[in-house]
């Protein structure tokens, strides 16, 4: 299911067997549908499975951006078996035809055009590649969440966190004013050191996962925002799971000492993320606790 950024309070149609009447009526109204890309054609049109009807989406209406060559053909063609977002155009005898173009172009114009660098947006990711998470911010409209945005530990890949159609909430760097194209960034909203520090305390013993294996050193990600120092050890792995002891917390210098008492394959998948506020703008925000004499922040109303 694509997502529908702010478009769900106004009732986007479920995707069902609609009646004809029901198409009739959304032609009229605009009201957006959802249907399952059957079929992808040589010419990279759409045939869209409505339930009750099976529209044709021209290739020119199947994404924003299509005709003006900004978005290429595989784009069409990965949405085959899929749910898509679109609207009622007109009729060929019985069958709809349906446009993508359009709902996405109104979600640009209702939605998109309005937001701000610091506003918090929902997001679904779609794709994960080695440099970051492409999102789905309204209606099929991509982002992107670079890696080094999605977390302030360390990760080998999106994947380690990020899985396709995982629901995420996500903050607006920039957009791009003659695209409309957002830039994204995540790690802003797992909180900072001391949020993050708080949850634990020396003399635990507690789970994580290891990071990064390096001479000097084993880098253990406590909470998605929070990594601690091993000593280095032989036969440890990135990826696996580490128990370690918490010997020391240090705030002025975010630095936390760890023992590593055991490690074994990581079995199970990444608990839900932790969200530190739900606030929908966000100014500024400070990972660094205050006279901590490195500065980790991000300024979103500069």
């Amino acid at each position: 299911m694509e997502q529908h950024a702010g478009f769900r309070a106004e009732g986007i149609l479920p995707a069902r067997g609609y009646s004809m009447a029901e198409l009739r009526s959304a032609a009229v109204t605009g009201r957006i549908l959802e249907g399952r890309a059957l079929m992808c054609d040589e010419g990279c049109n759409l045939t869209v499975d409505l339930g009750g009807a099976v529209g044709f989406m021209p290739r020119e209406e199947c994404a924003l951006g299509v005709a003006e060559g900004r978005v290429r053909d595989i784009a069409i063609l990965t949405r085959v078996g899929r749910q898509v977002c679109c609207r009622v155009t007109g009729f060929d005898g019985e069958r709809p035809l349906l446009s993508r173009r359009a709902v996405q172009q109104r979600v640009q114009e209702e939605f998109i055009s309005r937001l701000c660098p610091g506003d918090v947006i929902d997001c679904v990711v779609t794709r994960t590649a080695a440099f970051g998470a492409f999102v789905d911010v309204g209606c099929g409209l991509p982002s992107l969440i670079p890696i080094d945005n999605i977390s302030v530990s360390r990760i080998a890949h999106p994947s380690d966190r990020l899985r396709e159609g995982m629901s995420l909430r996500a903050v607006v760097r920039s957009r791009e004013e003659d695209t409309g194209r957002l830039h994204l960034t995540h790690k802003e909203l797992l909180g900072t050191w001391e949020q993050n520090a708080a949850l634990f305390a020396p003399g635990q013993t507690v789970p994580g996962i290891i990071r990064s294996v390096e001479s000097y050193g084993v880098f253990v990600e406590l909470t998605p925002n929070l990594t601690g120092l091993a000593e280095w050890q032989e036969g440890l792995c990135v990826g696996e799971t580490a128990v370690v002891y918490i010997k020391s917390m240090q705030k002025e210098r975010m630095k936390i000492k760890l023992l590593i008492a055991d490690h074994f394959p990581t079995r199970t998948p990444p608990p839900p993320l932790r969200y530190f506020t739900d606030a929908a703008h966000i100014s500024r925000w400070r990972y660094s606790p205050e006279g901590c004499e490195r500065v980790v922040e991000t300024l979103f109303d500069a």
